[in-house]
């Protein structure tokens, strides 16, 4: 079972599969963005991958989200995971905090470390990266007053200097991670309702163009008493004014206040895509 994560090795995607039961058996295949890791899916060349969908303090990963509606349609969510994020301050070699020029990580952590970057190390210029690992891999090679926000797995095996350790702004920051898989006909892989607790993803768009027509679709979940988990908009890239709705529903789409509440929406919207049904991650 070959297994796409965000790489390079060392990333806290790696680290979340190699912690998980979704590692077990698995040969992990790195891939150099999470887009690739959703593309090798789609494409056939990896048999599942698993990728950050939301974290607690930045929100969700509008890579992933954005990829499995443009990009992968015949890709769906078949299962997740929360996996505890907890970053280090890493460098070449000991380094004094005053004397670091750059910091280089992942926007996603270097947002979730931003209150430590401001007051500990407010000379320092923060420079993306493809990935945490590839940050700690670049400040580990360059001999220079450097230093990378990433996890302590990465330092160990690019063999540099973990400076500090916990340096995220919040102790409970946390990621959620989607397990993807090629999907059935419809989009989306019909597994039946044996697991404690399910999750229905789904995303919308083309509501008509009048007063109340999002309130009216919410309605359709409130009325049959549907818990959605999580509601965010991201812009369709049709002009401003145009956006998808993406929605986790608690619950599993068989059940039938679901099925109404999305046969509703269906109804109203230009399009309705269930990206997945999974057995929801305990709490």
């Amino acid at each position: 079972m070959r297994v796409a994560f965000l790489g390079p090795e060392g990333t806290f995607s790696e680290e979340a599969l190699l912690a998980s039961p979704f590692g077990e058996g698995a040969e992990p295949v790195p891939q150099a963005t999470i887009f690739d890791c959703v593309m090798a899916v789609q494409e056939g060349t990896a048999d599942r991958a698993l990728v950050p969908i939301e974290n607690s303090l930045e929100g969700s990963v509008n890579a992933t989200v954005d990829a499995l509606v443009f990009e992968a349609t015949d890709v769906a969510i078949v299962g997740e995971l929360v996996h505890p994020i907890r970053h280090c301050l890493i460098a070449h070699d000991e380094l004094e905090l005053q004397a670091i020029e750059r910091v280089l990580s992942h926007p996603q952590a270097s947002g979730q470390c931003r209150r430590f970057l401001l007051e500990r190390l407010p000379q320092a210029e923060v420079v993306p990266a493809d990935s945490t690992a590839d940050a700690v891999r670049i400040v580990a090679r360059e001999a220079r007053p450097w230093a990378a926000l990433g996890p302590r797995l990465a330092a160990e095996l690019y063999g540099a200097r973990v400076l500090l350790d916990g340096v995220e702004d919040h102790p409970d920051n946390e990621t959620r991670f989607a397990l993807l898989e090629r999907a059935g006909h419809g989009g989306w892989t019909p597994y039946a309702p044996i697991a404690d607790a399910w999750k229905t993803s789904v995303a919308f768009w083309g509501l008509p163009d009048a007063p109340g027509s999002l309130v009216s679709a919410l309605q359709e979940f409130a009325s049959r008493g549907v818990n959605l988990s999580r509601i965010e908009s991201r812009p369709r890239r049709e002009g401003l004014g145009r956006y998808i709705f993406f929605a986790d529903l608690e619950g599993h789409v068989s059940e039938p206040p679901i099925a109404e509440a999305l046969a509703a929406i269906e109804a109203s919207a230009e399009t309705l895509r269930i990206l997945g049904c999974y057995p929801a991650a305990a709490p």
